[in-house]
């Protein structure tokens, strides 16, 4: 398994830089050409709400993005720091369809997008993690 960790200020430019690397390590990673459309807007969705979510309420603190080859999955979570009134994880039915509470439209595209997605915010910050099937051989190790 392979880590990659990556921070930046809540500027929404660096959003653009977030999905570039995303696609870029998904790609190494071998996930499928046919889905790092997929990626790429998914990781920029969870990104631009992050980013949101700073500006509103710690502009100061970064968001956090990890990104990792794991088990032949290619997995991505995106980290704020803003507070939030909910702490209850929110995740999706086994159907694939979002819980009842989940009406956030950015969360449902990000449903929409992923293959796997598991919400869960806190106190201190809200998690989306989100992943796809990679190769188990991909194209080079991270």
């Amino acid at each position: 398994m392979a880590t990659v960790e990556l921070t930046f200020s809540a500027l929404p430019a660096h959003v653009r830089t977030a999905r570039l690397v995303a696609t870029a390590i998904a790609r190494r990673t071998g996930v499928a050409e046919a889905i790092l459309d997929e990626v790429r807007l998914a990781v920029g969705e969870a990104c631009s709400r992050a980013v949101e979510a700073h500006r509103l309420h710690c502009p100061g603190e970064p968001v956090r993005i990890e990104l990792r080859d794991d088990a032949g999955r290619f997995e991505v979570t995106v980290t704020d720091a803003a507070p939030g009134e909910d702490v209850t994880p929110q995740v999706l039915e086994a159907d694939g369809s979002l819980m009842p509470e989940m009406d956030n439209l950015g969360i449902a595209v990000i449903a929409g997008l992923a293959d796997d997605v598991e919400v869960l915010p806190g106190p201190k910050g809200m998690r989306i993690r989100m992943s796809w099937p990679a190769s188990p051989h991909g194209i080079a190790a991270l």
